[in-house]
């Protein structure tokens, strides 16, 4: 799928320009998520559109959002809460999304999302605007995880390798080829994204840190912000994976599950299947296809 927009996935937690947690290394200003975000959107004077439809608090996360734009100069930021399907259907809430340089989704539960806006007409102007404008869809947690084709609608880390414990679901269809999972290391989710990707072994696994994301470009080339890591896994070369054929609730088997860990500054080329580390962090070449 070829599009001009800028996809923009972030693991939740994301520096707000108020945390003082020792996770938080970036300069926020300048080098926070949220500062690429708005540098992507088109600087300070960009239309930010936050849709806190995935949380149980959307009033307390929306005001969160509008104060940390703020800091970062940006004024013409809109809260558009969405509670009801009908809502995607509002002249009002459609006429708002035609105006934006930026969606930003935040976190909660990612079924509420697709619940409320997949499908919809306010869902075919965000598709419509991502494929054909440089409009960007940002999402963090939930509304990173559902910016998959195949989303992760829940399940446990201590659950994780037994076949059925990872609910899945339909997401929002913004790239095809990743299943994304937020909170990576903070919650243990590394089992979690692997019986994803067994289910789908033509995906590749995104698990997210907390305060990091990706700047995706032409649903391709992929770039990590932010202070934490990036966990990839590559199923497509798996030489055993027995997920189809062992019982539900039994254990799983899995073997050539490549895993690459990345940073800050680290690219991905997803259709050539190709990493490039940062000169920043190490000097090396291009590493091999993944």
């Amino acid at each position: 799928m070829s599009v001009k927009g800028t996809l923009i996935p972030i693991g939740g937690n994301e520096d707000k320009g108020i945390e003082k947690s020792e996770i938080y290394t970036l300069e926020y200003i300048t080098d926070g998520i949220l500062s690429r975000v708005v540098r992507e959107s088109g600087g300070k004077e960009a239309f930010i559109v936050v849709v806190p439809t995935a949380s149980s608090i959307p009033e307390e996360v929306s005001q969160n959002y509008i104060d940390a734009f703020k800091k970062l100069g940006c004024e013409n930021v809109h809260v558009m809460d969405i509670r009801e399907r009908s809502q995607s259907e509002d002249p009002k809430n459609i006429s708002l999304m035609k105006k934006a340089d930026c969606v930003m989704f935040s976190g909660g539960d990612q079924s509420k999302i697709v619940q409320y806006i997949g499908g919809t007409e306010l869902h075919k102007i965000i598709v419509d605007r991502y494929k054909n404008e440089d409009f960007v869809i940002a999402g963090t947690s939930a509304g990173a995880m559902c910016m998959s084709k195949e989303m992760i609608t829940g399940g446990s880390g201590k659950e994780a390798f037994i076949k059925g414990a990872v609910g899945m679901g339909e997401g929002m269809n913004f790239i095809p080829n990743l299943i994304i999972d937020s909170h990576f290391i903070r919650r243990g989710r590394f089992g979690r994204l692997a019986e994803a990707v067994a289910r789908f072994p033509k995906m590749i696994g995104i698990g997210l840190a907390e305060d990091t994301g990706l700047v995706i470009k032409n649903c391709n080339m992929a770039e990590v912000i932010g202070s934490g890591m990036v966990i990839l896994f590559d199923p497509r070369k798996l030489k055993h994976n027995n997920q189809k054929v062992v019982a539900e609730g039994s254990p799983m088997s899995l073997t050539n599950l490549k895993t690459h860990i990345l940073a800050n500054g680290d690219r991905i080329d997803i259709k050539k299947k190709k990493i490039k580390i940062s000169p920043v962090h190490i000097e090396m070449t291009d590493a091999d296809a993944f």
